[in-house]
């Protein structure tokens, strides 16, 4: 069985610019990459999402294509005992995402992840490259 993708707002918002302006961008592709894999996304990430959307409602409506998963206990205890193992702390959101990741047995799919050396598949904002340009860490896919 392979193992699901919780996707980062980061990976979202490129995915939806790209879409936007009708553009087979570096996102649309690394997504084709997944087909047949479970696509989660974290309620902190749609709280990401919802906090600068200029459209709460279309942006709602992009995300019923995902799996929402919430947070639990397990989750907290997770995310505490990740930020108390660090040697230097993440941020909040990323520490919840790296714990649901953790707890789902997920990779990962976002920009600029600060997980204290975890191995995710992640993307990242290459020096120079231009917002929308990201490269996948695993396998060096643009």
């Amino acid at each position: 069985m392979r193992r699901p993708v919780l996707l980062d707002a980061s990976f979202l918002i490129a995915l939806e610019r790209e879409v936007a302006q009708r553009e087979d961008g570096p996102a649309r592709r690394f997504l084709l990459r997944l087909r047949g894999r479970s696509l989660v996304v974290s309620v902190v990430t749609v709280e990401e999402l919802l906090e600068g959307a200029v459209d709460e409602v279309t942006a709602v409506a992009s995300l019923r294509r995902f799996a929402i998963q919430g947070l639990h206990l397990a989750h907290a205890r997770r995310c505490a005992l990740l930020q108390r193992r660090a040697s230097q702390r993440m941020s909040e959101n990323d520490a919840w995402l790296v714990a649901t990741a953790n707890a789902l047995d997920a990779d990962v799919v976002g920009a600029g992840l600060q997980t204290d050396g975890m191995a995710w598949e992640t993307w990242r904002h290459p020096a120079g490259a231009k917002a929308r340009d990201y490269v996948c860490t695993a396998c060096g896919t643009r």
